[in-house]
């Protein structure tokens, strides 16, 4: 099954029809695109909620049924694994189990009877997962959380068994509670696997990385040491817990959660190195990846990548290994003494053999020097580079190596930022901005008197993409009214823009009612 994909908010949106999330009606060439892409398997995300009728017999509608039928023949039909599930019933009504147990539990009955009926000659490669990112509402804590996820896991197993058919031993698919990979839930899940005692068990869990990196919050802009031990620590006891114990793995969501916003709250470069590291602990590990992707990643109309060197990452990742640098962009200041840039390179075994800037060698020893892992980029490169001195980026360099993908180095000219002063409501302030070849990496927000200000009071590092959002085509910087919503009336508050060149710029807001004003500083 590995690796596989997810076909997000589709089946799975709760309004009228699978097109209310803003995704076009599933077709059997978008399954095809995606086996031709390399995925092996196809997670179906399904909410069965608004399509099922009242108590006691909770019917799903023959249309949605069938609707639901007819995409998973044509994955099989296209070669493809599938796991078929029920979705965001689980905040809708399974969450509410501690203090509905009994009609929660038999509408969780009756869904599972109805899909299990039909499905139940389909072929092996066909699985189910009983419920998604399970939680419970009101409950006493940890134990009883635990206790009602082991009684919904086990009635689900118990009913699919009992329908005969192919679901007699057709892979199941058991979640963690929240599908958490801490080894809490983890090993709560074990017992479940221990007393249903069925080789034909699967667990899952879902990953999205170190949240701090995840979200872009707290100044965490760069894949570090911290967000690579937080994932690292979750595929070693993903390998620990399960797989060494002959358990197989579905990790059935993967990515970044700040891609719900806009796949640019992370940074390009540090993006692709998350996801470098997250494939190759994958592969050593053992476990199946499904790529969580609820229409950002495939163009589902055009049938293409929208962001092709993240899919070129994330593809080479399920074979091989390959090197990173520090960083992907190099700034060069526009009218300043050029100075040599020094990168590290991270080879994952392998070597560097040459560095090319379109598509031309460049020369070693003038252009460029290898010492170990640091590679320098000479001052005379970088001046001829950027002779034209207009902001931007000037260059992309290709550094390739013995094995796997190349790693590519833009070079830009910048100068310093420069905001003007704005007024605006609480319900959202637009800053105009000359970025200047620059590139906005987070923001700082404090009152007066240094106390944090705005959402996440813990710390002065906004939520890139929900407290401000950059426009660099438009020139502009939006504070949301998310971001003013948490700021004290009255009040004026220092922000710090922090640039990826190392500039930083100073402005100050005030709000007085709903209206709010800014000034640089």
């Amino acid at each position: 099954m590995q690796p596989g994909w997810n076909l997000g908010n589709t089946l799975d949106a709760t309004g009228p029809d699978e097109t209310s999330w803003g995704n076009p009606r599933v077709t059997r060439e978008q399954l095809r695109q995606i086996r031709d892409d390399g995925f092996r398997s196809i997670r179906i995300p399904v909410t069965w909620t608004q399509h099922q009728g009242p108590a006691p017999d909770h019917t799903v509608s023959p249309a949605h049924m069938a609707r639901v039928a007819e995409v998973v023949e044509w994955a099989v039909e296209e070669d493809l694994y599938v796991l078929l599930n029920v979705h965001h019933d689980s905040w809708q009504w399974v969450m509410d189990m501690p203090t509905r147990h009994t009609a929660v539990l038999n509408r969780f009955t009756a869904t599972w009877e109805q899909i299990a009926e039909e499905f139940r000659d389909a072929p092996q490669e066909v699985l189910f997962e009983s419920i998604n990112e399970p939680f419970f509402e009101n409950s006493s804590g940890d134990a009883q959380n635990a206790a009602l996820l082991h009684e919904l896991n086990s009635v689900f197993h118990g009913l699919v068994r009992d329908s005969g058919g192919g679901n007699a031993n057709r892979p199941l698919v058991l979640p963690t509670l929240h599908t958490s990979p801490e080894q809490a839930r983890l090993d709560e899940l074990v017992e479940t696997f221990d007393e249903l005692n069925d080789p034909a068990l699967i667990a899952t869990v879902h990953y999205y990385g170190y949240w701090p990196f995840s979200v872009n919050v707290a100044g965490h802009t760069r894949f570090d040491a911290t967000a690579e031990a937080d994932l690292s620590g979750t595929f070693a006891r993903l390998r620990d817990t399960f797989v060494d114990q002959g358990i197989p793995v579905i990790l059935g969501e993967y990515g970044l959660l700040g891609f719900d916003r806009d796949t640019g709250v992370v940074q390009q470069g540090e993006k692709l190195k998350f996801f470098e590291s997250f494939g190759s602990h994958a592969r050593a590990a053992g476990v199946t990846t499904m790529l969580w992707d609820n229409g950002q990643h495939l163009d589902r109309t055009a049938l293409t990548w929208r962001d092709t060197a993240l899919f070129d990452r994330i593809a080479a990742g399920w074979t091989t290994d390959s090197a990173t640098a520090s960083t992907d962009q190099v700034f060069v200041r526009g009218g300043a003494p050029v100075r040599d840039a020094e990168l590290t390179l991270r080879t994952a075994g392998n070597s560097l053999v040459s560095v090319r800037e379109g598509g031309q060698p460049l020369a070693p020893g003038a252009d460029y020097r290898l010492s170990g892992d640091r590679l320098t980029l000479t001052a005379s490169l970088l001046s001829r580079l950027t002779s034209d001195g207009a902001p931007g980026v000037d260059a992309t360099l290709s550094l390739e190596f013995s094995g796997g993908l190349p790693w590519e180095v833009r070079v830009l000219t910048h100068d310093t930022p420069v905001l003007s002063a704005a007024t605006g409501s609480t319900s959202g302030l637009t800053l105009p901005a000359a970025f200047n070849g620059d590139q906005l990496a987070t923001m700082e927000a404090v009152y007066a008197d240094g106390a944090n200000a705005g959402p996440h009071d813990w710390t002065s590092f906004k939520e890139f993409g929900a407290a401000f959002t950059p426009d660099p085509g438009a020139g502009t910087i939006t504070l949301t009214g998310d971001f003013f919503a948490e700021v004290r009336d009255g009040a004026t508050v220092t922000l710090t823009f922090h640039f990826w060149s190392g500039d930083t710029v100073r402005y100050e807001v005030t709000r007085s009612g709903t209206s709010v004003s800014g000034l640089p500083r």
